[in-house]
C-alpha cells in the first residue's frame, strides 16, 4: 500500500486512524460504549484527518457495548457527512450484527459491506475515491 508507513497512526477516544496514501481512511475501532459526545469528538477529529473532505472508511471491528438510540441515531446521521462508503472488516457476525442494530428500520445512509478479509475491502472500497 506504498508509502502508509510514513503516515502517523492517529489515535481517538473510540477509534485510531491511519489515511492512507489512496485517500481510504482505516479505523482500527476501539472496544468503548459510543455515547453522542464522543461521537461528535469523532467526527471531527476524522474531519481534521482527510481535510474535511469525504472519504471511504476501512473500519476494523471490534466487539463493544450496544450504544442507546440517540446515539445509534446521531452516528447513523454523521455517516454522510465523513464517509463515501464504509467496508467493514470482522470475524464472521460482527459486522452484520452491528449493521441490525444500527440499521433496524432503515436502509444505511452511505454503501456499506462486512468483509472477513481486508484486501477484498480495500478492493472494494476504491470505487468510492
Amino acid at each position: 500500500m506504498g508509502n502508509d508507513r510514513d503516515n502517523n497512526l492517529i489515535e481517538g477516544e473510540i477509534a485510531d486512524y491511519l489515511l492512507t496514501d489512496t485517500g481510504i481512511l482505516i479505523s482500527y475501532s476501539k472496544s468503548i460504549l459510543r455515547t453522542v459526545e464522543n461521537i461528535s469528538a469523532n467526527v471531527a477529529l476524522v474531519k481534521k484527518i482527510t481535510g474535511n473532505k469525504k472519504v471511504p472508511l476501512l473500519i476494523y471491528l471490534k466487539n463493544s457495548p450496544v450504544p442507546d438510540k440517540e446515539t445509534r441515531k446521531f452516528s447513523t446521521e454523521q455517516l454522510p457527512q465523513i464517509y463515501t462508503a464504509m467496508a467493514m472488516v470482522s470475524k464472521p457476525g460482527l459486522a452484520q450484527l452491528i449493521m441490525k442494530i444500527l440499521f433496524k428500520f432503515q436502509i444505511p445512509p452511505i454503501p456499506m459491506k462486512s468483509f472477513t478479509d481486508d484486501k477484498k475491502a480495500m478492493e472494494w472500497l476504491t470505487q468510492f475515491l
